[in-house]
């Protein structure tokens, strides 16, 4: 199932009428989910509590289905909202420690990087595939 939201498509993994969970473009590892209030918050800071503890619920099962189907003992749960003016929350499942990383860990001083490989979306609708039922048991 494609959704085309406000301004781009996406393959939804869990939808509520507060939020929208749906897996990111740019998947830091297999799985990888984004969730977005519907409602407009530039700023993790902005968020009312009653939704940000919706989108930490919804992480949780998010993370239980991820830890299931992919066989990982734990995901990464974060808010975000740098790299654009909404926030949200990512929920990755983590096969390696440095799934995610802090300049505070790397050692060497000057660090290249690649541009994140883009999914298809045919490639997201396949894993959402994968997730939705299992997000929907938990």
């Amino acid at each position: 199932m494609t959704l085309r939201t406000n301004r781009i498509s996406c393959a939804p993994v869990f939808e509520s009428t507060e939020l929208i969970a749906f897996l990111d473009s740019s998947p830091i590892r297999r799985g990888h989910v984004q969730i977005i209030p519907r409602g407009h918050f530039n700023y993790f800071d902005d968020l009312p509590v009653d939704l940000a503890s919706e989108i930490v619920r919804t992480g949780q099962r998010i993370a239980r289905a991820q830890k299931k189907l992919y066989g990982v003992d734990r995901a990464a749960f974060l808010f975000s909202g740098g790299d654009i003016p909404h926030a949200h929350a990512h929920v990755v499942p983590m096969h390696e420690k440095t799934d995610l990383t802090s300049r505070l860990y790397i050692a060497e001083e000057a660090l290249t990087f690649r541009p994140m490989p883009t999914a298809s979306l045919g490639e997201l609708e396949a894993v959402a595939e994968e997730l939705r039922p299992i997000v929907e048991l938990l």
